[in-house]
């Protein structure tokens, strides 16, 4: 990605607005844009933040080339100052966010850009691509991770991944959702995911017998040696050919790794394997199953008592196959004249597309008993939540459900990432955004992780942002969604 320049990948309506916003005057009018999603995938409480330090890699590198103006020119569409403004173009906006690895829920900002709105709405397109992607997959990660029960999880995605950059981001975003490593070698080498595998049908074809193929296999990789055993049949060749194999290892000093299931009824297989293995005196083999494999049949192989000890995951993992898009949304949320804050709204008749107005803080509120979140909360911007005295939350459809929190502590989520389009954040390593993504995870109820029915977790209104809101919908309602903030 750094040696690409990809700012022109942009919806095309971003150019055509920019060039209006310039012939109208208002093009260095300061805007402020938030990205958040409405509904979590797969009938979620919740998402995974992910895909910023893409984002940041982008916007460090915002430059049109002369072929760039030349194309925009072709079109016929753009007037020359608006093609001279590109061509000497320098972001300078503000950027907030939240970590990587944030657990984070309907409505509220993951993303807040602050600048003048030619810029803030061209970034648009990739601020969604980057953080929409890869949340999707975190999450699905965590999913899949939460299945398992604490067996390591492999993601085998990339042959069907959508595209390059979906295998290597795809990868990315999965080793942030807790995954063990990968199957994508370029994933290693530029994130340090650990690559993981084995080895595929074709080597064992390919030798005169399976026990040759295995043999073959074992004497180049002794100590990691994990063998497919599905090729012809689990019970009456693979895993008697693997177990003559495992015991010419020990013979030699050696302890094979495990062996691989691709494909049958997998619960019934680990378990007679299991049997097999314990038989042979080899219980430390582990078995690894793959083939299509999603939370839901881990869960439910688990249920039927499989011995598996890890598993492989690959379309339904990197592609979200039950749910392949994070529908995240980048919105305009306020505008600012002369040092003042302007907030705006959108209305629908469709509630939940109607957006929270103003520049705004995200807090989340944890209960200093348990550990555990309680609520978030949005406030406006120049508002802090006081967690010495207790503090009133509320439903912001629900206004009835009314509760009054105390012994908390207040976080904001967001944090500074670009101050006037100088990057002053220092990204993580991934293994420290995985960690932290686990430990946040932690801090959420478990009746708001599970796969069905999932107990809601409120993202709440101040008080005075729910007032603020109300009076701009009284407003739009008499065809003026305009409301200067005092």
């Amino acid at each position: 990605m750094d040696e690409r320049n990809l700012t022109m990948l942009v919806d095309f309506y971003e150019l055509t607005m920019g060039n209006g916003f310039l012939e109208n005057g208002c093009g260095e009018q300061i805007a402020y844009f938030d990205m958040f999603y409405r509904k979590a995938p797969d009938n979620a409480a919740y998402a995974i933040a992910a895909g910023l330090d893409q984002v940041i890699t982008y916007l460090k590198n915002l430059k049109f080339t002369d072929a760039d103006i030349e194309y925009l020119r072709s079109k016929k569409l753009f007037n020359e100052p608006f093609l001279e403004y590109l061509r000497n173009f320098k972001f300078s906006c503000d950027v907030w966010a939240v970590p990587e690895g944030t657990p984070i829920f309907p409505h509220e900002p993951i993303l807040t850009v602050r600048g003048p709105v030619m810029q803030a709405q061209l970034i648009e397109t990739m601020v969604l691509l980057s953080i929409n992607h890869q949340s999707l997959i975190a999450t699905k990660a965590h999913r899949i991770m939460t299945a398992a029960q604490g067996r390591p999880v492999m993601e085998f995605g990339s042959r069907r991944a959508q595209g390059y950059d979906g295998a290597v981001f795809g990868a990315r975003a999965a080793y942030i959702g807790g995954v063990a490593g990968t199957a994508c070698a370029i994933a290693d080498r530029d994130y340090g995911i650990p690559a993981l595998g084995t080895m595929a049908h074709s080597f064992v074809q390919l030798f005169d017998t399976e026990l040759d193929a295995f043999r073959a296999y074992a004497k180049v990789y002794p100590d990691d040696c994990t063998l497919l055993i599905d090729t012809y049949s689990v019970l009456k060749s693979g895993l008697p050919n693997a177990i003559t194999v495992f015991k010419e290892l020990e013979a030699q000093g050696h302890k094979g790794r495990g062996v691989r299931i691709d494909s049958g009824d997998i619960a019934y297989l680990s378990k007679k394997c299991r049997e097999m293995l314990d038989a042979a005196g080899l219980p430390y083999v582990g078995i690894v199953a793959s083939n299509s494999l999603d939370e839901y049949i881990i869960r439910d192989l688990i249920m039927q008592g499989a011995q598996i000890n890890s598993f492989g995951v690959g379309e339904r993992l990197v592609t979200s196959k039950s749910e392949p898009v994070f529908g995240g949304v980048y919105k305009l949320a306020a505008v600012e004249k002369d040092g003042t804050i302007i907030p705006k709204i959108k209305v629908s008749e469709n509630a939940v597309k109607v957006t929270n107005p103003s520049f705004k803080t995200v807090w989340r509120l944890f209960d200093n008993e348990s550990g555990k979140a309680i609520a978030d909360v949005l406030t406006l911007s120049d508002e802090v939540i006081d967690d010495t005295q207790p503090y009133e939350i509320f439903d912001p459809v629900h206004t009835y459900k009314r509760k009054t929190v105390t012994n908390f502590t207040a976080k904001r989520l967001q944090i500074p990432i670009f101050e006037k389009g100088r990057c002053i954040y220092e990204s993580p390593t991934l293994p420290e955004i995985q960690a932290y993504c686990k430990a946040q995870l932690e801090t959420i109820w478990e009746e708001t992780k599970r796969f069905e029915n999932p107990q809601d977790y409120f993202v709440d209104l101040s008080p005075a942002l729910w007032e603020l809101k109300q009076r701009m919908l009284r407003m739009a309602a008499r065809g003026n969604a305009n409301l200067q903030e005092n």
